[in-house]
């Protein structure tokens, strides 16, 4: 069976996250072939560089039939995703374009698929074995953003690298430390404390349950997850839901249990503190998957020479 490739190119754009739009230049060159210009950012930084092209098997999953909007959703010779497989998939969020296929396109780890139960804490990140405690667990602290150059001070004498710059606003900046980390830094500090947790509450973060809706399954509705249900039930099921005095109603009834018609995975960015991901636009379901990225076709420095920042160790590597 020959097969439909997508080839796709990541330019990394910090406002992006890991998300890979769609540039004017896309062009069909034949039914089972496709060119895009798209770029990347954040959320890949293990697995893409910036200014790579890779080559996407739409056949990995099945070939998605195209023109959505006339044709609706059929897949020839449907397969599973697997776990750990690096996803290309549409936005399940982009509630302004009611076409799929036309929607940005996001790449992420799968680590999620239906049936599985995924432990998580309070904004949906994996819980690991390991202990939340663990002192080299990174978390999330905020800061004055006058403290900039004091703090890159300390960070220098303290011996604490690389630490770059996660976030800002107009006030604060945000970075990220493990505990040890911040307890050097709160040392230095000499009780003069100005670096926080972005989240008080993380230290004390509770473990729940994450089950992953697969077709014609139940899942429980409990109260870390009726939010995250009723958009799913709501954006790709098609059903009337809502929230009420914290309890779940479907199509006007009260529910314990939310049953689904298609199956839905669980995608990740390789970087946790990005959080253009699940965690943001929750289950993602099987008729937005495009493909699995095979390999890395061309890589090269962004804003290099002609003659110069050529990654040929890179080149025709798989995407892992």
């Amino acid at each position: 069976m020959r097969q439909c490739m997508h080839w796709l190119y990541y330019e990394e754009k910090p406002e992006m996250d890991n998300r890979l739009n769609r540039s004017n230049n896309h062009r069909t060159i034949a039914p089972w072939f496709c060119f895009y210009l798209l770029s990347h950012s954040f959320g890949r930084e293990n697995s893409l560089f910036r200014g790579e092209r890779i080559l996407v098997n739409k056949w990995s999953y099945g070939l998605r039939l195209p023109v959505m909007s006339l044709l609706s959703y059929h897949r020839w010779g449907e397969r599973k995703i697997r776990k750990e497989d690096i996803v290309v998939f549409n936005n399940p969020a982009a509630v302004t374009e009611p076409v799929i296929d036309k929607r940005e396109v996001f790449i992420s780890r799968c680590i999620g698929v239906p049936g599985d139960t995924l432990l998580v804490d309070s904004i949906f990140s994996i819980v690991s074995s390991r202990s939340a405690s663990a002192p080299d667990r990174k978390r999330l602290y905020v800061y004055p953003r006058e403290k900039e150059q004091l703090l890159d001070s300390l960070l220098s004498i303290l011996s604490i690298t690389p630490n770059d710059l996660m976030g800002q606003d107009s006030i604060n900046n945000v970075r990220s430390f493990s505990r040890y980390e911040y307890y050097l830094l709160e040392q230095a500090m000499n009780g003069n404390n100005w670096i926080h947790l972005l989240e008080p509450g993380q230290e004390k973060q509770i473990a729940n349950p994450l089950i992953i809706p697969g077709k014609g399954k139940a899942i429980r509705v409990y109260p870390w997850n009726k939010t995250l249900l009723r958009n799913t039930l709501v954006l790709h099921e098609g059903k009337q839901a809502e929230i009420k005095n914290d309890t779940l109603y479907v199509e006007g009834h009260a529910v314990q249990h939310c049953y689904f018609t298609k199956d839905y995975y669980w995608m990740v960015s390789d970087n946790s503190i990005n959080l253009s991901d699940s965690r943001l636009f929750g289950f993602v379901p099987q008729d937005h998957v495009i493909g699995k990225a095979a390999f890395v076709w061309f890589s090269k420095e962004d804003g290099s020479g002609l003659f110069n920042g050529y990654r040929w160790n890179r080149f025709f590597q798989p995407v892992r």
